[in-house]
């Protein structure tokens, strides 16, 4: 059993090729067809890529963004390493930039869609981790443990417009 796992993890330092590969850092999250990969590809703002409405650099922060693939393939960044939080504060530095992001491809018959763990330009690097959002906002809001509930623009919107996000339609009460 020990010389098995011992070639296992050659080959999984090496590849298929015998040509050392860079490890991964995706932490699994036990999400439904989920995978851990490294994408190679150049950062795009996703309304400009899709549908030619571009706006200067990548939306300045404010547009979803994605990875272009040297294939042609299109991956949505829709989500970084905290929770509730898009990938943006991490790739916006990036814009029109070719690199390499190590997260969880998310591929279901309904959507594909790409989580972002880390973040590097240089293969030779360790990746960035993809928590920029929390510091952005701890730097404007302070520090809370679900930054989430204290966010003051997301408690704007559900007094104005419910949890839901529209008027008038509650959660039915807890028996």
């Amino acid at each position: 059993m020990r010389g098995s796992r011992t070639l296992c993890l050659v080959l999984t330092l090496l590849g298929p090729t015998g040509a050392p590969v860079a490890a991964r850092g995706a932490e699994p999250w036990n999400i439904p067809h989920e995978k851990p990969v490294t994408l190679k590809g150049r950062v795009v703002d996703a309304l400009c890529h899709l549908k030619g409405r571009c706006a200067p650099d990548c939306g300045a922060g404010k547009r979803q963004l994605g990875l272009v693939l040297a294939n042609g393939a299109f991956r949505l960044a829709a989500k970084s390493n905290i929770d509730f939080a898009g990938a943006i504060p991490d790739l916006i530095g990036y814009c029109g930039r070719e690199i390499e992001a190590d997260g969880l491809l998310i591929e279901n018959p309904a959507i594909t869609l790409f989580f972002v763990q880390g973040v590097r330009v240089d293969p030779q690097s360790p990746f960035i981790p993809a928590d920029r959002f929390r510091s952005q906002w701890e730097a404007r809001h302070g520090k809370a443990d679900e930054w989430w509930r204290a966010d003051p623009e997301a408690n704007r919107l559900i007094s104005e417009n419910g949890p839901f996000g529209i008027r008038g339609l509650a959660p039915k009460p807890r028996p």
